[in-house]
């Protein structure tokens, strides 16, 4: 650990890269990033901030910590049905650690290479761990995927699994799981379904990506839209492993409701379902009756649609 290092050669020394993208014209080096967004395109811009204690144990792994605060980035841009093009990296650090800097960025850039994303610009400063990224992405002009379309029959679909990550979370905090590497994994360095965001453009009405579980993201689509929705338990694609964890601790509320799968959530009208060229899952339907019912073997009750308040 040293702090001889200044804010700029740590810049320079972990996260310079050559620029990957033509629309960037200047990167990191200058007061700002200059972008040429390509004719008929619109930039879609998202930002999320994870902080030590709030969204990551103190001990998380550096590498992991890199990936999934890009990850989580790109999944918003995914949800849009948006392309990545560059992000921006901001760090609040209580010191400088070239050991857990290196990994972190390896993390980062082991991510952004897979999708040729650009980090352009950001800051450094001094504080308690604080991670902050600003992500751009390119959709094409009027098509952006938004909350606010469903309609009322509109089938319901899911991307990959539900509760994975929320197993891997407790696992870390003390669950015994017999087979917990993909759970962990999936807790760890989630992967955001950016190709099928955008293979989504033309055919979903509403989509969402799931971060703060199933009920309370699909709660956003209900409320923008002014829809309710009826989903259906038998057909939740859960894994053998949170199946395990449902019949050990009865716990089947987890999967609706813990975050971090960073799948997509997605209304489709019925007439277009045949078009879907991605793995998906049918899980409800879209009603005119407002609310969110849960269908459980054939038990009808109805959910509180609610998702994680950083202030609640």
């Amino acid at each position: 650990m040293t702090n001889s290092i200044t804010e700029f050669s740590l810049i320079d020394r972990f996260f310079k890269r050559q620029t990957a993208n033509q629309a960037i014209t200047q990167g990191i080096g200058d007061d700002c990033a200059l972008l040429k967004i390509p004719q008929g395109f619109e930039l879609a811009i998202t930002t999320d901030t994870m902080a030590e204690k709030v969204h990551f144990f103190a001990d998380c792994d550096p590498f992991d910590l890199g990936y999934k605060l890009l990850a989580v980035n790109l999944s918003d841009l995914a949800s849009m049905g948006a392309k990545p093009l560059a992000v921006t990296l901001a760090l609040t650090l209580p010191n400088i650690n070239e050991n857990w800097l290196q990994a972190f960025a390896d993390g980062f850039f082991a991510l952004a290479e897979r999708y040729s994303v650009d980090l352009i610009g950001g800051d450094t400063t001094s504080g308690p761990l604080t991670l902050t990224v600003t992500a751009l992405g390119l959709v094409p002009t009027g098509q952006a995927l938004r909350r606010s379309t469903a309609k009322s029959g509109d089938i319901i679909c899911v991307t990959g699994h539900l509760g994975d990550a929320g197993l891997g979370l407790k696992i870390n905090q003390g669950y015994d799981c017999k087979q917990p590497d993909a759970a962990l994994k999936r807790f760890n360095q989630p992967d955001p379904q950016v190709e099928a965001g955008q293979a989504l453009i033309g055919i979903a009405n509403a989509c969402i990506d799931i971060s703060d579980g199933l009920v309370g993201d699909l709660g956003h689509i209900l409320q923008k839209s002014q829809v309710g929705a009826s989903l259906n338990w038998d057909a939740l694609p859960l894994s053998t492993e949170v199946l395990t964890y449902i019949e050990d601790t009865g716990d089947w509320v987890m999967p609706l409701t813990a975050g971090d799968d960073y799948e997509l959530c997605f209304t489709v009208s019925p007439d277009k379902v045949q078009n879907l060229a991605i793995p998906h899952t049918k899980i409800g339907v879209i009603e005119s009756l407002l609310g969110l019912r849960l269908n459980k073997s054939g038990n009808i009750q109805p959910l509180e649609v609610k998702s994680f308040e950083h202030f609640s």
